[in-house]
């Protein structure tokens, strides 16, 4: 069956059918400021729901809601024909409601098999001690089932973030869960595990399973759904057929505007360097102990490198040896001319390099403190005086940068997990834009952020190398690297395989490099 059919199919089940979820009239509000004001959803078993909207819109509270780890002000929420109340997150889940997080949550000290089926009851032998092999053999039989070969043995601590992100769609699945919710499930597989995942969607889709889905892949959304419901600045815009609509239509009605393209850099005509122009940072056969392998390049003030690669490449990897996370191996680095040997982040920020990390939540916040703290947390101890902080100094920086970068916060002194993905990323880039730095390295710095917040934290990028900073920028979206770098470095297998200058770079191109074609 087609697609087309399949989505007239459900469309016309929802018409004669109980919704297995209905959330009416929801609202929520944190320190007076309200999140959610009168929404509504009906969710039908086997059915994909996209659930769109800007960051900030109040996709995840209302998510957060239905998984009982809020309790809304007002509204209900009708489940299987009863109205209920969720006290818990544990509750809900023990009546099928499960929840794919965006920000990984699992525990990194214990093994692959012990993240998948926590909540459940490890069964013992007489002796009174945990059937581990039981264990392992039932998380093993999960990952074969999403097609991943990862040992359920294996400490979290050692897997990338895409193969973290494998158990958490995993640990999700053990539960055999009625409603699925996935919030941005895909942000950090490669394309050949999102295929593996639309796989498992059809699977439980047939099985009656009822998903809720975000994403601000269009693509993704136009491709797996049934039906959407928009949310615009906490408020519920509409909800239909995903067949009814298109990804123009869907943008206008996030946004509440026309938004006719993503953010293209102007030509920077100073990337035709003359001969006395000299590099910021320059790499000379740098090498790790593992990932990375053999890499020279050198980085010009006021231009934005993008750095592209297949997840695997050693990009990352890359950034993490250039700021002192990683220890090199071989070759050498060179600030302004001179070489240089970093041991740790700190002597890289000494330097004037910042490092934004792939990983808001995990690398680059302090989830349990203010906006403030974490912008000025990098440059604390610049704020002493005679023992004391000087906090008129500390407010009036933490102001300008809020101002500059369009951060959009209830207060400055808010915590910074109540910001939205867009606005945390912007407190990160903020947190290193307080050391002043020279070079800025960038790991997918729009992961996560729906397409408006994407287009302003490219006019950051840009403003910034206008401003003369160099930056690196890793992004596995290809219309990303294209729209906003100057010049792009493809890798493939920890070695950089093409340079590509703005005017010859396609999509075709970086592709043909990154899966391994020799320059």
């Amino acid at each position: 069956m087609a697609v087309s059919q399949i989505q007239e199919h459900t469309n016309r089940q929802s018409q004669i059918r109980s919704p297995i979820m209905s959330m009416k009239a929801v609202n929520k509000q944190f320190s007076g400021v309200k999140v959610l004001q009168n929404v509504n959803i009906e969710l039908f078993k086997g059915e994909v729901h996209a659930l769109m909207g800007e960051n900030g819109a109040g996709k995840s509270t209302l998510m957060k809601i239905m998984a009982g780890v809020y309790q809304p002000d007002a509204g209900m929420i009708v489940y299987k024909g009863q109205e209920v109340h969720w006290n818990n997150p544990m509750e809900a889940r023990n009546r099928g409601i499960s929840v794919i997080h965006q920000e990984i949550s699992l525990s990194p000290n214990l093994s692959i098999g012990e993240n998948i089926m926590m909540g459940t009851t490890f069964k013992k032998n007489r002796f009174g001690l945990i059937k581990w092999n039981e264990i392992y053999e039932k998380a093993g039989h999960v990952l074969k089932s999403i097609g991943s070969n990862l040992d359920p043995r294996a400490d979290v601590s050692t897997l990338s973030v895409a193969q973290q992100q494998m158990v958490e769609i995993a640990r999700a699945l053990s539960l055999n869960s009625e409603i699925l919710i996935m919030d941005e499930p895909t942000a950090s597989l490669t394309d050949k595990e999102i295929e593996k995942l639309f796989g498992i969607i059809e699977e439980l889709r047939r099985k009656g399973v009822a998903i809720v889905y975000i994403s601000h892949r269009m693509d993704e959304i136009f491709k797996i759904s049934n039906r959407f419901t928009v949310l615009r600045d906490g408020q519920w815009v509409t909800s239909g057929p995903i067949s009814e609509t298109n990804p123009k239509n869907l943008v206008r009605l996030m946004v509440g505007r026309e938004l006719n393209e993503l953010f293209v850099r102007e030509k920077n005509n100073s990337m035709v360097r003359p001969e006395e122009r000299k590099p910021v940072l320059e790499l000379k056969g740098v090498s790790d102990k593992k990932f990375v392998k053999d890499i020279s390049l050198k980085l010009y003030p006021g231009e934005i490198v993008g750095l592209a690669g297949l997840v695997g490449a050693g990009r990352t990897e890359l950034i993490r040896t250039i700021f002192g996370l990683s220890e090199l191996s071989n070759g050498q680095i060179i600030m302004n001319g001179q070489q240089v040997h970093i041991k740790s982040p700190i002597e890289a920020m000494k330097l004037g390099i910042a490092h934004v990390p792939e990983s808001r939540k995990e690398q680059g916040l302090l989830p349990n403190l203010s906006v403030i703290e974490n912008i000025l947390m990098a440059q604390l101890p610049t704020y002493r005086k005679f023992k004391l902080l000087q906090y008129k100094k500390m407010n009036q920086d933490a102001d300008r940068y809020i101002e500059e970068l369009g951060v959009r916060t209830a207060s400055k002194e808010q915590n910074i997990m109540g910001l939205s993905g867009g606005n945390q990323q912007k407190v990160v880039i903020a947190k290193w834009l307080s050391i002043g730095p020279r070079v800025l390295l960038l790991d997918e710095p729009t992961r996560g952020v729906d397409i408006g917040a994407k287009t302003e934290i490219h006019k950051i990028i840009s403003k910034l190398a206008d401003q003369g900073l160099a930056v690196l920028m890793i992004s596995s979206e290809l219309p990303e690297v294209l729209g906003v770098s100057d010049r792009i470095l493809v890798m493939h297998e920890g070695k950089l395989r093409a340079e590509l200058s703005r005017d010859e770079a396609t999509q075709e191109k970086i592709m043909y490099y990154a899966t391994g074609e020799v320059k």
